[in-house]
């Protein structure tokens, strides 16, 4: 009895040290075969993410949903006022399957709006509230909407279109009673004439759980957003596989994330019984002030946010919240280290999934700098300059582990690819054929990953013409587009390049000047202020007599990306976007020296 004990105990410590992390894999096969049974029980049932949310409702109608400054809406009032926003838009004469673009910053409108139009079988375009002009347009026409509702706060940038709008006869609704604009409607008003009754069920008569239920937008190749089609079943798999990270019905969740990006969104998606607390944009100085208002247990980032709050000045009330859980993704190692070290011993859930992308991976075992584990789901195979390798029989070649690959995940009717809205070269180009055998089909994530040997699984780089800096992906076509509309710029090529201490990658452009012209920085910054967002502005400028191409006419970046912005080793003169003194100035040794050091923030 004694021998057979010994036995036991010596097998079970052997058995955890060979395999340390056993269990948690068991963990991770239960939540994912228990989220394909649910699944499954949805399609028999033609379960929708609004009946979720109703089932939500009957279930605990006065629990708080959403906190937003200081006011408080329940799960009925959410229901109520979701009603009245449905019975607008159907009075506005949307029918099942039409787009509304949605152009806000954070609001209980914003779940309002959302929710009434998924109550009527409508789709959602979210509309990063960033982005003007150009591209602003681009996202509303690609959607095919018909109807734009915008903020008060957003005033500005919807007249600059409003012309366009109005000559392709696009319906346009603000949230407010003070726009005078012309042709403007105010929804708001509208809101206040209808009733808040339930709907009537024939209005989603024919909705699937196929059926597009939001649009997202997401940086590509083409230099433009392109528009990733979220489904129905798709936002009930992200709200149950929020259900599994650990979460409870007495959590308040909150998000400063905005809700058009879609880290931000799954935080209201994900109900399962939580409460979620708003705030309109990020603030570093307001972000541990709201957590303790609003009593918050977890919180979502980004990368970014975990290093803005690790950079505030050090206080006695670092610790003093009940900030339990964080879930997000982009953080690195020394930050997320850090985080911990100075906030408390918070649980940090990374995770890894694209907008339009049909895998994703969940790090639920505290492993710092990792986003989940290998378990044979997708495949990692190498690339060299961007392109998969193939061996000799035209199939692709899986890397070693602890070596950098492509992330590539096959299609299946469990793992769907439906594309961008509008772009079937898009679309058709993020899938690779023939793949590891005929006939077979893979989504290609365009980025990279590297496996351990342990099996841990962590984000390596991105591959193609984007990059990501604060916490948003930047095409590097769009913003060489918007440069070389400045008067003295003839050509740009712009790429990421590693900013010491800093997430991402910063924007840099290498330009060509037109002929006879000379380099007006001043007018140059202005010309960037002006037509991109924060994120997308280039850092730096590098002036070039001319760029180099490659054979098939493609700007080439690696060079470029190798010497970065180091005046000590490149001899062109090279400027930096000093937001202090409004104007590109000349980047010298002392400027550089500031800015790898980290005394210049940026």
């Amino acid at each position: 009895m004694l021998l057979a004990l010994l036995f036991a105990v010596v097998f079970f410590f052997g058995f955890r040290y060979c395999f340390p992390y056993f269990l948690h894999d068991l963990y991770l096969i239960y939540i994912r075969l228990r989220l394909r049974y649910r699944i499954k029980k949805c399609m028999k049932t033609n379960y929708t993410i609004t009946d979720h949310f109703l089932d939500v409702v009957k279930t605990t109608p006065n629990k708080p949903f959403v906190y937003f400054q200081d006011e408080c809406f329940t799960y009925k009032q959410a229901d109520e006022l979701s009603n009245k926003t449905a019975r607008v838009f159907l009075q506005s004469g949307l029918n099942k399957g039409d787009v509304v673009a949605l152009f806000s910053q954070n609001s209980p409108m914003f779940v309002w709006l959302w929710l009434g139009l998924t109550k009527i079988g409508c789709v959602a375009a979210f509309i990063n509230f960033n982005i003007r002009s150009k591209s602003l347009l681009h996202c509303f026409e690609v959607s095919g909407a018909k109807v734009l509702v915008a903020a008060q706060e957003l005033r500005d940038a919807v007249d600059e279109v409003l012309p366009s709008l109005q000559q392709q006869q696009v319906s346009v609704l603000v949230l407010s009673d003070k726009w005078s604009s012309s042709g403007v409607e105010s929804f708001t008003q509208k809101m206040d004439q209808v009733s808040s009754a339930p709907l009537s069920p024939n209005v989603t008569c024919g909705l699937t759980l196929l059926s597009p239920a939001v649009y997202i937008y997401t940086s590509g190749t083409t230099g433009l957003p392109k528009a990733a089609i979220l489904s129905q079943i798709k936002l009930l798999l992200m709200s149950f596989v929020h259900m599994s990270m650990g979460r409870t019905s007495d959590e308040v969740l909150y998000i400063s994330l905005p809700l058009y990006h879609t880290t931000g969104f799954i935080g209201v998606v994900g109900f399962c019984l939580i409460t979620v607390a708003l705030r309109s944009k990020f603030s570093v100085s307001n972000f541990w002030n709201d957590c303790r208002k609003y009593n918050a247990t977890a919180i979502l980032y980004i990368g970014e946010t975990l290093r803005y709050l690790c950079n505030t000045p050090k206080s006695l009330n670092d610790r003093n919240h009940n900030v339990k859980l964080a879930i997000g993704n982009g953080t690195r190692p020394d930050v997320w280290r850090e985080f911990l070290t100075r906030f408390g011993d918070i649980r940090v859930i990374e995770f890894y999934g694209a907008t339009e992308s049909n895998c994703s991976f969940i790090n639920y075992f505290r492993k710092i700098g990792a986003v989940g584990r290998d378990f044979f789901l997708y495949k990692v195979f190498s690339i060299s300059l961007g392109e998969v390798v193939r061996d000799s029989s035209g199939f692709c070649v899986k890397v070693a582990r602890g070596e950098p690959g492509l992330l590539v995940s096959k299609i299946t009717p469990w793992a769907p690819f439906i594309g961008y809205m509008g772009d079937m070269k898009q679309t058709e180009s993020k899938r690779l054929h023939n793949v590891f055998k005929k006939g077979d089909t893979y989504f290609n994530t365009g980025d990279m990953f590297l496996v351990d040997k342990e099996g841990f699984v962590y984000f390596y780089d991105r591959t193609g013409d984007t990059f990501r800096w604060k916490g948003e992906n930047v095409a590097t076509t769009e913003v060489a587009d918007i440069l070389t509309m400045a008067d003295c710029i003839q050509e740009a090529n712009v790429y990421g390049v590693s900013v010491p201490g800093n997430e991402g990658r910063a924007g840099m452009a290498a330009i060509a000047l037109k002929e006879g012209l000379k380099f007006d920085p001043t007018t140059v910054f202005k010309h960037v202020v002006n037509l991109l967002p924060v994120y997308a502005r280039p850092l730096f400028i590098r002036i070039q007599e001319s760029l180099s191409i490659t054979g098939t006419f493609k700007h080439q970046k690696g060079k470029l990306t190798e010497e970065e912005f180091d005046p000590n080793k490149i001899s062109d003169p090279l400027y930096f976007l000093d937001m202090k003194e409004k104007d590109y100035v000349p980047l010298t040794v002392n400027i550089y020296d500031s800015l790898v050091t980290g005394t210049i923030k940026v």
